[in-house]
């Protein structure tokens, strides 16, 4: 069963605007049994809208339509949809009248200008907006169905599953979509598909993605089920992915890395605290997103100057004079001092060169030193992040996380 998602709004194709209905559209419909095919994007055009709606309806036997139901003259998806669908806009009494009454209750009188919102195309269903002023329309051409929806998301989402969501359940007769998702760090996108690809490849039913971010990787698997069935090789898949990659997974339930460090320190019933120099704060911030995370975050040192390294973290000052900042020495001595100051179980720190200035020879930009102590252990691990400044200090922060999930992990990482 198809689907496409059609917004409407010249401001969608400026870089001010990102269209954020699309994604909440596509989840929804692919629950209700409808896979997406096809998202356009579409400005104030009625012809170039009108084109395209002629088009769908080939194609496609659902189409939602985001945005431009408004009052005002660029609000042209009622008139290019009547004119791709040969049929007449009515004057909708009932609809005007409410608007009417919405409009006195705020204390205003309407505008001439707002009595478009109550025209509706010819034979199309209205959709209630219970929280603005456009009300929606379902329509039926030739066993295709179309949505016309206002732009608003919180408009939008409130009329989906009040009244779209129903239909679309009833259309799609049952059929279901079922995902499992892997993220990972620790392996790039190439060994992660040559890995993976081999046991993939024997699932052709099964659709595998693998997404690339900033220090993580996401794998998605979806399988489409016909009504009762049951995804038993989706599992089988999943479980063999799972056994190939081994620890570098850190979850399957599409929670971010922070939750999962939050988690094994909540269960190990330890703390951390953080010391950091290149990253600025950004891994505190991480570990703080989540919520409750006081209970086991004792804080953050921003130490930038020896000094401060000195005096907040008490790394002696003839080890940062004869190894440097960006040393394994140094990122120990913080990762144990920072420990110490905050009375935690756990310190970690980071000190590196994000650049663009103050790389060498011996020394490059994008060179990261990273520290680990407990009670029993101190270790380091040394990277390389090639990238501007933002991009170094965000691999970094990644990294971080990664690094110290491993290290909360039963089985020790290696220096």
């Amino acid at each position: 069963m198809e689907a496409e998602i059609i917004a409407i709004g010249s401001e969608l194709l400026t870089p001010d605007r990102v269209d954020t209905n699309s994604l909440y559209l596509t989840e929804k419909l692919n629950q209700a049994g409808f896979e997406v095919r096809l998202k356009s994007i579409v400005g104030d055009n009625a012809a170039d809208l009108e084109n395209l709606l002629r088009a769908a309806l080939q194609r496609s036997r659902l189409i939602v339509l985001c945005g431009g139901l408004g009052p005002t003259e660029d609000d042209l998806t009622r008139s290019a949809t009547a004119a791709a669908l040969h049929r007449r806009i009515m004057l909708n009494e009932e609809i005007l009248e409410s608007l009417r009454r919405r409009f006195a209750l705020r204390g205003y009188r309407m505008a001439k200008i707002n009595e478009r919102q109550a025209e509706v195309i010819q034979g199309a269903e209205i959709l209630d907006n219970p929280v603005g002023t456009a009300p929606g329309m379902w329509l039926e051409e030739a066993g295709v169905y179309l949505a016309l929806l206002p732009g608003p998301p919180r408009e939008l989402k409130a009329m989906f599953e009040s009244q779209v969501m129903p239909r679309a359940i009833t259309l799609g007769g049952g059929r279901r979509s079922e995902k499992r998702t892997f993220s990972l760090q620790g392996l790039p996108e190439s060994e992660v598909d040559t890995r993976i690809a081999p046991i993939y490849k024997d699932y052709p039913q099964i659709q595998t993605t693998i997404l690339a971010a900033r220090g993580c990787i996401s794998i998605r698997l979806q399988r489409w089920l016909a009504p009762g069935e049951e995804p038993a090789d989706l599992e089988e898949l999943a479980g063999r992915i799972r056994q190939e990659l081994g620890d570098v997974v850190f979850t399957t339930a599409d929670e971010a890395l922070e939750e999962v460090i939050g988690r094994l320190l909540r269960q190990s019933g330890r703390s951390i605290a953080v010391a950091e120099s290149c990253t600025a704060g950004s891994i505190g911030s991480a570990i703080t997103r989540v919520p409750g995370s006081s209970d086991y975050f004792h804080g953050g040192v921003l130490c930038y100057s020896n000094e401060l390294k000195s005096e907040l973290c008490g790394v002696p000052r003839e080890l940062l004079e004869k190894h440097g900042t960006v040393s394994a020495e140094v990122a120990e001595a913080l990762a144990r001092g920072v420990r110490l100051v905050a009375r935690s179980n756990v310190g970690l720190a980071v000190s590196g060169i994000a650049g663009p200035g103050g790389g060498s020879e011996q020394k490059p930009v994008g060179l990261v030193y990273f520290g680990l102590a407990d009670e029993e252990r101190c270790i380091h691990m040394r990277r390389i992040f090639a990238g501007d400044r933002d991009t170094v200090r965000d691999l970094a922060t990644m990294f971080a996380l990664g690094y110290l999930r491993r290290f909360l992990m039963p089985t020790e990482v290696d220096s």
